[in-house]
């Protein structure tokens, strides 16, 4: 753990309330390098996906030529939303280390509680009108990927 690199995530989450943007901000690091920096843009791009851990997984994947940043490490000014966690651990991001807590952020008025007991539902107790269609041509896509012997795993 780099406290540099956490301080830099704060500072870029501090200039991001500066210019318009949510108070949250994303290093991404390899060895001792900064790969990614960036912060919160979801009113400034008005893009409800646009949080920091994941603009900073997307400029890492470009920067790097990559889906998969296994040995790198993100450190979040906060930490992550549920969201967040997941894009992660789909990045196979290997360290994630953060400074304010969930509750902290819930005391700023960013409550993400509500996501974690709507996950642990069912899908028809859901807040989210939430349907399964059972459509006869459904699993076609999975039977193709199956069969593809070029794909790239992730």
């Amino acid at each position: 753990m780099t406290p540099e690199f956490l301080e830099r995530a704060i500072e870029l989450a501090k200039d991001s309330v500066r210019k318009g943007g949510g108070p949250f901000g994303a290093v991404i690091t390899k060895g001792d390098k900064i790969i990614a920096e960036t912060s919160n843009s979801v009113t400034t791009d008005l893009d409800p996906s646009a949080h920091a851990e994941v603009n900073a997984i997307r400029k890492a994947c470009k920067v790097l030529g990559t889906y998969d940043l296994e040995g790198t490490e993100i450190y979040s000014s906060c930490e992550p939303c549920p969201m967040c966690l997941g894009a992660i651990y789909w990045a196979h991001i290997s360290k994630l280390y953060f400074a304010a807590t969930r509750n902290d952020a819930k005391d700023a008025g960013f409550d993400d509680e509500f996501i974690y007991t709507e996950l642990a539902k069912s899908t028809e107790e859901r807040k989210v009108l939430t349907m399964h269609i059972d459509h006869k041509i459904a699993k076609e896509p999975f039977l193709l990927w199956a069969q593809k012997t070029d794909k790239k795993e992730y």
